[in-house]
């Protein structure tokens, strides 16, 4: 075993798609390649150690935000320990200011964008001559046709115990200045026909959860429809073996077509991320962002009444000219059209990205560490934004886990955002704490709240008993789907 492909991944249930085409696209290399995969928050000794058991002459890192700074540590003791061994880096996060990079400066040679072609031929090249005389190597982006698909990959644990990410498509025509697609020119689709056959045959193995990570998987609706309705034929054929599906769409693009074929699709069948960021034409403007927000709004509207599916929508607090005001009013906007999750973002400078241009006319401040997280802006200071932060994650624990589903009208009324930032704020000040608040004690908290608001501690009690019970769980997940916890909680409610 020459080379050893891996990585640092946020959970143990994620499964690495890019190693996985690193691993496939290797040719006559791969037989002396190995896939090994490890989770953030391991001791950086135990990692180099596994990683050295292998004896390989080549090891190739997958360096994301959520990983860098754990991989720095890893490549800069491998490196001690053992100097023979090359290291090869690639991934988002090296693919761009790749010279002021702690991590590059520890590498032998680092591939930015694209490594499908470039991975094997520089193992190659490292390996049997001539060796490469550059550290940075730009990634050759090969037709479509040429990238093997790396399904197969997946082994029965994956397929068993591990989220499968899934792609039909890769880039994005849009161009969102906080985002890295927005360097991308187009998407650019595998072939479909191809790509259903790699489906079928995980499905055949026994895979039920897919989740794509396509940027625009709504943009051509003619290679939409033959996706879902590749799922909807296998739970046509067996309705009590369900599958579970998660898309990205484009808020403002849902033709009739598309609705007619959501709406053939049973609870527990699909989960739909849609990426609002901001209601706020200016900030929208700004940032190249072209949304028509009266359709993106109906047709959320439309999905939450009209469809099964669980709805996922995202916002970004921290955007240039987005004020805590006008934030408040796309929440509050947001949060009448009912989707099942608001996931309350803040924003984060990544490498590359064009929202950079900005940062002196709005005064953007961002961490210097991964993930990059903006601080403070020309119109939210330091300690207003970490009020964000903290009502961010207190939403992930109330509004956005489930297990408040009784309580979390009462708890909002008619101000949603005002609402629960009185209540982030009397919580923080209460704790001290945003992270490892037991359930039992959040339940606790939200009681004591509302009494400070008015309501009698038996009311209040009462209210909260209709969603927990006092067990370990608030509810039983439903054990018939193949969702993720957090979304088969709200099946079972």
């Amino acid at each position: 075993m020459s080379i050893l492909l891996t990585t640092l991944n946020a959970r143990y249930t994620h499964a690495s798609l890019g190693l996985r085409y690193l691993l496939a696209n290797m040719g006559a290399l791969q037989e002396q390649t190995r896939l090994q995969e490890f989770v953030i928050g391991a001791k950086a000794t135990e990692i180099v150690e596994r990683i050295l058991s292998y004896s390989p002459k080549i090891v190739g890192f997958g360096i994301y935000i959520w990983n860098v700074e754990e991989t720095t540590k890893v490549v800069a003791m491998l490196k001690r320990v053992a100097p023979r061994v090359v290291v090869v880096l690639g991934g988002p996060e090296v693919s761009h200011e790749t010279h002021e990079q702690e991590i590059v400066k520890l590498a032998d040679y680092v591939i930015t964008g694209w490594g499908d072609v470039t991975f094997p031929k520089l193992c190659g090249e490292i390996l049997h001559g001539p060796k490469p005389l550059m550290k940075v190597h730009a990634g050759v982006q090969p037709p479509m046709a040429e990238i093997k698909l790396p399904y197969s990959l997946y082994t029965d644990d994956d397929i068993k115990n591990r989220t499968l990410y899934v792609e039909a498509s890769r880039g994005c025509p849009f161009k969102c200045e906080f985002c890295l697609s927005a360097l991308d020119k187009t998407a650019w689709p595998f072939a479909l026909d191809s790509f259903l056959a790699e489906m079928e045959s995980l499905y055949q193995r026994g895979a039920r959860l897919f989740k794509f990570v396509d940027r625009t998987f709504n943009l051509n609706i003619k290679t939409s429809l033959k996706i879902m309705q590749f799922f909807l034929d296998k739970l046509e054929a067996h309705p009590d073996d369900p599958v579970y599906a998660h898309f990205e769409l484009v808020p403002d693009h849902l033709p009739d077509a598309l609705k007619e074929g959501i709406s053939k699709f049973p609870h527990g069948a699909l989960q739909f991320e849609i990426g609002i960021q901001s209601f706020n034409p200016a900030v929208q403007t700004l940032v190249s962002r072209k949304q028509d927000n009266q359709k993106a709004a109906d047709n959320i509207r439309w999905l939450t009444t009209q469809s099964h599916a669980h709805m996922h929508v995202d916002l970004i607090a921290g955007l240039p000219g987005e004020t805590v005001e006008s934030f408040a009013e796309g929440f509050n906007k947001l949060w009448a059209l009912a989707p099942h999750e608001i996931q309350f973002g803040i924003l984060k400078r990544l490498r590359g990205t064009p929202i950079i241009r900005h940062t002196q006319e709005y005064g953007m401040v961002y961490d210097p560490y991964a993930p990059y997280t903006i601080l403070a802006n020309r119109d939210i200071d330091f300690a207003t934004m970490q009020r964000l932060v903290r009502f961010a994650r207190y939403w992930d624990l109330v509004a956005n886990s489930g297990r408040f589903a009784h309580t979390l009208p009462v708890l909002l009324g008619e101000q949603p955002f005002q609402r629960f930032m009185a209540f982030a704020d009397w919580l923080y000040a209460n704790t001290d704490a945003t992270h490892r608040i037991a359930l039992e004690r959040l339940v606790a908290m939200v009681s004591r709240y509302l009494q400070t608001q008015g309501m009698d501690k038996a009311d209040a009690d009462a209210l909260l008993a209709t969603d927990y019970s006092g067990g370990a769980k608030a509810k039983p997940a439903a054990e018939a789907t193949p969702a993720p916890k957090r979304q088969a909680r709200r099946l079972a409610a």
